[in-house]
C-alpha cells in the first residue's frame, strides 16, 4: 500500500468511484530497495474537535508517514477511534529518485463549510504531477492533507516518477492504429445550438472556397490560399506578419462564414499525458466564423451585442483522457474560449454506449458537457451569454476524423499537414470599434446596469470580444502543456 484514497461525495447523486495504484519492489539485488517502510508517523489532523457528524465512522486520524533518508512518503494513512499510529508496515514509502514533485490540485473536503472552504485552514486536496506531454510525474490516486496551503503549490506527499518516459520511451502509448480504434471507441458527438448559423467546416472546404493569406504592408494583393495549405508561411511565431481572412467578394464571404456540415472532420492531436499513463486525444474543430454575442444583464435577458465577439477563424476541441492501464475513458476537458473544464467520465451524458456528447455554444462554440445557460464574467444576473441547447445539428466525429500530430510516435509516423504549422492568425483584427460597439449596448441600459455591464465587459477575456484573430491549435498552450 502506498497510500488511501479519497474523494467528495457532497454531490445529490454522487458517482462514487477511484482508483489508486499499489506498489511492488521489483529491485535488484545491487540497488537500493525501491520501497521501505517509514521509520515513523506524523499526526496531521484529527476530527476530535471538528463540528461535523462522526457517528458513523468514529474520530478520523490524518497520518503523514515520516520516510527514511533516501525516500519519499507518496500517501497518507486514515485511522478511525483510536489515536495511536498505524503500524510502521502498513504502508511504503519509495525511493526519491523514482519519484516526482506533486502539487495540490482539486480541493477534495475540509471542516469547514464545502461551499466556502477555509484554505488557510485544514484542507485534503487531490493530488497530481507536473504538466506537460514530455512531463514523467504519475498519479497515484492518493491525496495530500495539510493545515495550509492553495491548489498548485507543491506539497511533502510525492507521485510516483515513469523512468521509461524520462528515458523517451513510448512503450506504454498507443500506436497509431490503435489511437484511432481508441478514438473510434470514445469519439464525442458535436451538438450544435439549434439556432447556429456558423456550422463547423474542414480546413481544406475553407482554403478552396476563397479565402486568402495577407502579408503586412501588401495588404492590397493577397494571396489565394492552396486547398491543402501548401503555400502557407512554416514555421516561426505570431509576428503579425502574415494573417488569413474570408473571399474578398461579398457573396462568397457570407457563404463562406456559413461553414459546411457536410463533409466535416475533426483534428485529432494524440500525446502523453501523466507519465506516459494516459493517452490525451485533443479533438480540434474548425469554425470558419464566429457569430456575435449576445449577454445577459439582469431583467434584460437577451442583450445584442453588435458585432462584438464576430472573428474569422475559430477553433475549438475537447480532449479525451484514456488510461494507458485498461484503455477506459478518464475524463473529458471542454474547452470554454480562454478557459475550460476537467469533466469525469461518470458526469458526462453519453449516446450510443461509449460516446460523450459535448454541447457547442451558439456563436460562440464554447464546448460545455450539459446543454443550458452560462454566463461568462459576471454572475448569476450579468454576463456574456453562452447558450447551449439540444435539438440542432450534430456532428458524428467518429465519421470524419484525421490524426494530425502523435510527436511520440517519432518522426514520419504522422504526417502533419501544411495548415497545421501556420503559426500565424486565422483572422485578421477586427474591422469594427470595440468601444462604439459597447456604447450602443450601454444606451439599452439605465442606471446601475451601466456599471455592471462596465464591469463585467473588463474582466472578458479579448476574444470573446473579438479583439483579435485566433491562432491554430499548435500555438496554443495546450498543444505541448496540459489542459489548464
Amino acid at each position: 500500500m502506498l497510500g488511501t484514497h479519497s474523494q467528495p461525495n457532497t454531490n445529490p447523486n454522487p458517482n462514487l468511484h477511484g482508483w489508486i495504484l499499489a506498489g511492488k519492489d521489483a529491485s535488484t539485488a545491487d540497488a537500493p530497495a525501491a520501497l521501505k517502510p517509514p521509520v515513523d508517523y506524523t499526526l496531521i489532523w484529527t476530527s476530535s474537535d471538528a463540528v461535523i457528524d462522526q457517528q458513523e465512522g468514529g474520530i478520523a486520524y490524518f497520518w503523514l508517514p515520516v520516510p527514511p533518508a533516501g525516500y519519499r512518503s507518496v500517501g497518507h494513512v486514515i485511522t478511525t477511534s483510536s489515536p495511536d499510529k498505524p503500524p510502521l508496515d502498513k504502508i511504503r514509502c519509495v525511493r526519491s529518485d523514482l519519484t516526482d514533485q506533486c502539487q495540490a490540485d482539486a480541493w477534495l473536503w475540509g471542516p469547514t463549510d464545502a461551499g466556502d472552504p477555509d484554505l488557510t485552514g485544514f484542507n485534503v486536496f487531490n493530488l497530481r504531477p507536473g504538466n506537460g506531454s514530455d512531463a514523467a510525474g504519475v498519479p497515484i490516486g492518493t491525496f495530500v492533507a495539510q493545515s495550509s496551503g492553495l491548489p498548485g503549490h507543491p506539497t511533502v506527499v510525492a507521485c510516483l516518477k515513469n523512468q521509461n518516459s524520462v528515458n523517451g520511451s513510448a512503450s506504454s502509448m498507443p500506436n497509431l492504429t490503435q489511437v484511432e480504434e481508441l478514438f473510434k471507441t470514445y469519439a464525442p458527438w458535436i451538438s450544435l445550438h439549434p439556432d447556429e448559423e456558423f456550422l463547423p467546416s474542414t480546413v481544406d472546404w475553407f482554403f478552396a472556397n476563397g479565402s486568402l493569406l495577407y502579408e503586412k504592408g501588401k495588404e492590397y494583393n493577397p494571396t489565394p490560399i492552396d486547398p491543402i495549405g501548401s503555400n502557407l508561411p512554416q514555421g516561426g511565431s505570431n509576428d503579425g506578419v502574415y494573417w488569413l481572412d474570408l473571399p474578398v467578394e461579398s457573396s462568397d464571404k457570407e457563404r463562406v462564414k456559413k461553414g459546411q456540415l457536410a463533409g466535416v472532420e475533426v483534428y485529432l492531436h494524440a500525446k502523453p499525458a501523466l507519465g506516459a499513463t494516459f493517452t490525451d486525444i485533443a479533438v480540434w474543430v474548425f469554425y470558419p466564423f464566429n457569430g456575435p454575442g449576445r449577454a445577459k444583464v439582469e431583467f434584460i435577458k437577451n442583450v445584442k451585442l453588435g458585432r462584438l465577439g464576430e472573428h474569422v477563424g475559430d477553433w475549438e476541441h475537447v480532449t479525451l483522457r484514456i488510461s494507458n492501464f485498461n484503455g477506459l475513458l478518464q475524463s473529458v476537458y471542454f474547452s470554454q474560449h480562454s478557459a475550460g473544464s476537467w469533466v469525469d467520465s461518470a458526469d458526462l451524458e453519453y449516446r450510443g454506449g461509449s460516446r460523450p456528447v459535448a454541447y457547442s455554444s451558439l456563436h460562440g462554440h464554447a464546448m460545455y458537457p450539459r446543454p443550458g445557460l452560462v454566463l461568462l464574467g459576471g454572475g448569476e444576473k450579468i454576463g456574456i451569454r453562452d447558450d447551449t441547447a439540444e435539438g440542432g445539428a450534430v456532428v458524428d466525429t467518429a465519421a470524419g476524423f484525421v490524426v494530425v500530430a502523435a510527436e511520440y510516435l517519432g518522426k514520419g509516423a504522422v504526417v502533419e499537414p501544411s495548415w497545421l504549422n501556420y503559426m500565424r492568425e486565422w483572422g485578421p483584427k477586427i474591422d469594427y470599434d470595440v468601444d462604439e460597439e459597447l456604447a450602443d449596448v450601454r444606451k439599452l441600459l439605465i442606471g446601475r446596469m451601466r456599471d455592471e455591464f462596465d464591469k463585467m465587459v473588463s474582466g472578458l477575456p479579448k476574444e470573446v470580444l473579438g479583439e483579435e484573430g485566433p491562432t491554430g491549435p499548435k500555438v496554443k498552450a495546450s498543444w505541448a502543456g496540459d489542459e489548464v
